[in-house]
């Protein structure tokens, strides 16, 4: 399919608002860029270089050619909902592509590190990092609806599972349909 967009060139004097912030007097960090001895039009010379060395794998927006100057980096990206960051941040920032599949990588992290402390016998308290205790002190009501929901649900699951069972194992002991021949 061809592209049908044309692209044309438009004069940015045109666009109404444009260069409302030329006047320095109109401009709300002009006195800190002056403060901060930087030029009117901060250009790439006054960009401080990178004030950390990356020394592991830092995922970066695509429309950045270099990564910030100081940056976090409290877990590089491993396993599975590391690749799933990877293949986010090959798309821009205004995209659901990119957020969706964080958003999902940030679950399957979570599933991740609990079968990780479950591997190395340590068996997680979802009770305290749910904040459940504090939650039953102060929001009583939420905490009783929220636990009652719970056990519906799951009471809900129980039940539907188990009646699919008895269908299965009905039907499995069904004597077999007799041929037309064979009543004669």
């Amino acid at each position: 399919m061809k592209d049908t967009a044309i692209n044309t060139p438009i004069d940015p004097k045109q666009i109404k608002g444009w260069g409302i912030d030329a006047d320095p007097n109109n401009d709300p960090t002009y006195p800190m860029r002056k403060r901060m001895n930087a030029e009117e039009d901060p250009n790439s010379k006054s960009r401080p270089d990178n004030l950390q060395p990356v020394d592991e794998e830092v995922l970066k927006s695509v429309e950045r050619k270099n990564v910030s100057a100081v940056f976090g980096t409290p877990e590089p990206p491993v396993g599975l909902s590391g690749m799933i960051r990877r293949q986010a941040y090959k798309y821009p920032e205004n995209q659901y592509k990119r957020w969706l599949p964080l958003v999902l990588a940030d679950r399957v992290d979570v599933v991740e590190n609990i079968v990780l402390d479950l591997a190395h016998g340590k068996l997680p308290n979802i009770w305290a990092e749910k904040g459940y205790d504090m939650e039953w002190k102060y929001n009583r009501t939420a905490f009783v609806t929220k636990m009652a929901t719970i056990g519906a649900v799951t009471a809900g699951l129980v039940v539907w599972l188990s009646s699919g069972n008895n269908k299965k194992k009905k039907s499995k002991n069904k004597p077999a349909d007799r041929d037309y021949l064979s009543r004669f």
